[in-house]
């Protein structure tokens, strides 16, 4: 019964933060002079209006689950990992170079290219673990920092090293992929590709890790309890590297299928203007890190980054009403973590008082 409730407070929480988001958003449209329903009928077309948009909004999430299910796992056993942006950008970098340099037939050169950018962004996220076991640096400070090193490392590989130097040479970017080496389009005209199924393959099987075996029950009583979990014999380090490793090997792989299944090429900058490792990590905190939660979450982000674009296009209502929501779901997050951390700090006072 609990991990239904849980379950359904995943799924739940999402929506009603968007529901929340939607009624400020209503309010910023009525301030520029627009029409609320003709405004959330433009957005709705642009997400799921047809089922062009709606497989572009699909597209648009497959990422984000990928990061934020990273993300969640690494904040379930209470380790902060802000990296999912570097580690997607190290793990797309190394899918492209990967599938541009490894010959072999185009499915074992894509299933490669996808095992480096998970073995890459795994070890970029164990880093920070390392870095924490070894030295005491802390998590949420060296994750963020590794993301600049990774951004401008990744910018100067596809810079000099492996610019393409055949077609645009202004663009700094990699050559682009030979065609046998894509993930397959799941519909034929459609920008939805074989990542999308592998991230809700991903969400079900972070979901079963977490819920139905020792080491996810482990990570879980770590992340909610870490006292009784040391006293429970939980090794601490072992379980951060693990998590970490994981981690971060999802936003490779988030990186990954970008590169693969969407972009062809790794081109710098694309990775990290999109933002998809921040709405991944939205995603995860409106969810509260439940994994089946996370992938709802990031569909519901990415209809309204699509959304928001088909307002754009069809209204006079500005691009930034779409800002407007998710700066309302930060602010939702924000107080609902507040709110948690100032009750688990009353009750430890209550604790210390009784005792």
């Amino acid at each position: 019964m609990n991990r239904v409730n849980e379950t359904l407070r995943g799924l739940v929480q999402p929506l009603l933060a968007v529901l929340i988001g939607l009624l400020a958003g209503a309010i910023a449209i009525l301030v520029v002079g627009g029409n609320v329903i003709d405004t959330y009928a433009e957005m709705w077309k642009g997400a799921f209006g047809n089922f062009y948009f709606f497989t572009n909004t699909l597209a648009r999430a497959t990422p984000i689950i990928l990061a934020g299910l990273g993300v969640a796992l690494a904040f379930r056993a209470g380790f902060f990992n802000m990296g999912a942006e570097g580690q997607m950008i190290l793990g797309g970098l190394s899918a492209a170079l990967t599938a541009l340099y490894l010959p072999g037939p185009g499915w074992f050169v894509c299933v490669v290219a996808i095992a480096a950018g998970i073995l890459v962004g795994g070890l970029w996220s164990l880093l920070a673990g390392w870095l924490d076991a070894r030295f005491g640096m802390n998590l949420l400070i060296t994750t963020l920092l590794l993301n600049y090193i990774a951004t401008y490392f990744g910018g100067y590989m596809v810079s000099y090293p492996f610019k393409d130097r055949t077609g645009s040479a202004a663009m700094a970017q990699t050559p682009m992929i030979d065609q046998s080496i894509w993930l397959p389009k799941l519909f034929q005209g459609m920008g939805l590709h074989a990542g999308f199924i592998i991230a809700v393959v991903a969400a079900i099987l972070i979901y079963w890790f977490t819920h139905k075996t020792v080491t996810g029950y482990e990570i879980r009583m770590l992340g909610s309890n870490p006292s009784f979990a040391a006293y429970g014999g939980v090794r601490r380090i072992r379980m951060m590297m693990l998590s970490m490793v994981i981690s971060g090997g999802l936003a490779g792989l988030a990186g990954a299928g970008e590169v693969l299944g969407t972009q062809y090429r790794f081109l710098d900058g694309s990775l990290s203007s999109a933002s998809y490792a921040w709405s991944g990590i939205m995603a995860t905190l409106l969810a509260r890190s439940h994994p089946l939660g996370t992938a709802f979450a990031a569909i519901l982000l990415a209809a309204l980054q699509t959304g928001a674009m088909g307002m754009e296009r069809n209204t006079d209502v500005p691009l930034e009403v779409g800002s407007v929501i998710q700066a309302v779901l930060t602010l939702f997050v924000s107080a609902q973590i507040g709110y948690s951390f100032l009750k688990r700090r009353k009750e430890k006072k209550s604790n210390a008082t009784t005792v």
